[in-house]
């Protein structure tokens, strides 16, 4: 199963295509959902998997567990929850910020060969892992006509 996040930059990746120009579509798709603070908060996911289940971890750094929420209905696994600014009350001046805040909520389709009974869900050092147990292949019966 190859789950892959799509690219707007592979279809104008062609030479002829100045960079600039890539550059500024990628920056236009990448960019396009932003709150009062600047871009919101996407958590990375990644998908593996092994002969017996599929394997979800979610990158969620600063993140509590009571803070996240994990829906799986019909395969489609949604991931959601709120990343909060810590607020200081004394007066500071920011030289760089690139942390994302804000809510959050990321779904991918699983495969069909799925067991949504059999889930594992664990958040150990601000990664969420989910072990989605694969149903048992199907064998293929011959069916006699009689």
């Amino acid at each position: 199963m190859a789950i892959t996040r799509y690219n707007t930059m592979r279809e104008l990746s062609h030479p002829t295509v100045p960079r600039s120009f890539t550059s500024l579509l990628d920056d236009f798709f990448n960019d396009v959902v932003t709150s009062d603070t600047g871009r919101m908060f996407v958590p990375n996911i990644d998908v593996t998997e092994d002969d017996s289940h599929y394997h979800v971890q979610v990158a969620l750094p600063g993140l509590k567990k009571d803070d996240i929420h994990v829906d799986l209905q019909d395969r489609r696994l949604t991931i959601s929850g709120e990343r909060q600014e810590e607020k200081e009350e004394k007066e500071t001046k920011h030289h760089l910020t690139e942390t994302r805040y804000g809510k959050f909520e990321r779904s991918i389709m699983l495969p069909n060969n799925i067991n949504q009974d059999k889930v594992d869900a664990r958040f150990e050092d601000g990664i969420l892992k989910l072990d989605i147990e694969k149903k048992e292949k199907q064998v293929n019966k011959q069916i006699k006509i009689k």
